[in-house]
């Protein structure tokens, strides 16, 4: 009876092995998957990529722990940071506090600001919105919120930093304005630049202008389009479906101790200041696991249709000769040679976030840190061990956001 039920178990083992792993290699994804409540959610990544082999991966392996040791010795402390090829999780390492004032080590599951990288988890849910139909990347501002003053701004020239409005920073801590002494929201920044007579900086589409005024506007749009509070949306548009578990919104109703804190170069804390209420822009927390999950479904074949897709991995700046771009919602560098890299950086307080998508390579780098450092920039440098890009592990990068 005994040496029964153990020829059972081994031929289900040996069963689900095989429906697993196929004669190429690649994994398989066999396991349901809830269905997400709506209908233009995101989804996770269907197709098979080929596995990695074990020498493979302990070469690329042992290449990123030299560029950590080479580079940054003992001086990198507060690091979440993961890189992965066809899915697979090559190397990550999370070190550093989380509190450090409770004595809680970063890990894992520990969720992050990840600043501006949020802008391409905004810019994916309002181009899912766009697919399904709900808007329309040239549709007017002004078909959506009543009195708002700008007539050429579209959803492209939020996505694309073309809309010329000025920061919300820069005229908002007037206190004709607002004052810096009351916490401000999305909404109230759209009643300011309604009622305040803001001008704007240039004329909409003739400038390239790097603005979180466009990313906490399209926090609005998918609030407007969707019926629900952005962190709801959010959350089942992109979060749940995908099983992004460690990942959230903190908006004006969000405790704060729900927020891991940041800290200077020297661990004092930063603050919360009246700023930090405002979503979009900023104020997605996550963890590089979570952000591996985002990066598979994003660059699988049903994100968006095609001729939406190209629309978004394409640069619209090109008043400035220069290797640096920016499409719909995602940064470029675009070289003579043809070779093209996206990513997107981030910088709020102490947090600095790093996310490369190689797209042609399948392979992603994650960096995010709650401790002050310009050093997670610098891990585009990594992209040089998985494509023809021009960076040597020894290149020094220029400081950017």
């Amino acid at each position: 009876m005994f040496q029964n039920k153990i020829s059972i178990i081994t031929i289900f083992f040996v069963f689900f092995s095989f429906l697993s792993c196929d004669k190429s290699g690649k994994t398989n994804n066999f396991f349901s998957k809830k269905k997400p409540e709506l209908s233009y959610a995101m989804l996770p990544l269907e197709d098979s990529l080929p596995r990695l082999s074990a020498a493979y991966k302990a070469t690329k392996k042992r290449e990123i722990e030299n560029f950590f040791a080479n580079n940054f010795s003992n001086d990198f402390e507060n690091v979440s940071f993961l890189v992965a090829k066809n899915g697979q999780i090559i190397f990550e390492k999370y070190d550093g506090f989380a509190d450090k004032e409770n004595n809680i080590l970063n890990s894992s599951t520990t969720p992050l600001h990840i600043a501006s990288v949020s802008k391409v988890l905004t810019a994916s849910a309002i181009l899912k919105l766009i697919d399904a139909k709900k808007i329309t990347l040239d549709q007017k501002l002004t078909t959506l919120f009543s009195g708002f003053p700008y007539p050429d701004v579209t959803i492209k020239t939020l996505l694309n930093h073309r809309s010329g409005m000025k920061k919300y920073n820069y005229f908002c801590d007037d206190k004709a304005n607002w004052g810096r002494n009351k916490t401000l929201t999305n909404k109230d920044l759209l009643n300011v630049i309604i009622t305040k007579n803001i001008p704007l900086e240039t004329k909409t589409n003739t400038h390239f202008s790097y603005n979180n005024t466009n990313y906490a506007l399209l926090a609005l749009v998918i609030e407007k389009v969707t019926g629900m509070k952005y962190a709801q949306a959010m959350k089942k548009i992109i979060f749940e479906p995908l099983d992004m578990k460690n990942t959230f919104v903190i908006d004006e109703t969000s405790p704060k101790e729900k927020a891991t804190p940041s800290y200077k170069y020297n661990y004092v804390k930063y603050p919360f200041d009246f700023l930090d209420a405002v979503y979009g822009d900023k104020n997605i927390y996550s963890t590089p696991r979570d952000l591996l999950k985002f990066d598979l479904a994003r660059n699988a074949p049903g994100f968006l249709s095609k001729s939406l897709l190209d629309q978004v991995f394409k640069g619209y700046s090109y008043e400035s000769k220069g290797s640096k771009n920016y499409g719909l919602g995602i940064r470029m560098r675009e070289w003579e040679t043809g070779q093209t890299l996206y990513y997107h950086n981030g910088w709020w307080h102490g947090n600095t976030a790093s996310y490369i998508t190689l797209r042609n390579e399948n392979a992603v780098i994650i960096a995010l840190s709650n401790k002050f450092t310009r050093k997670t920039f610098q891990m585009k440098r990594l992209s040089a061990l998985f494509g023809d890009y021009p960076f040597t592990l020894k290149d020094t990068i220029s400081k950017e956001e």
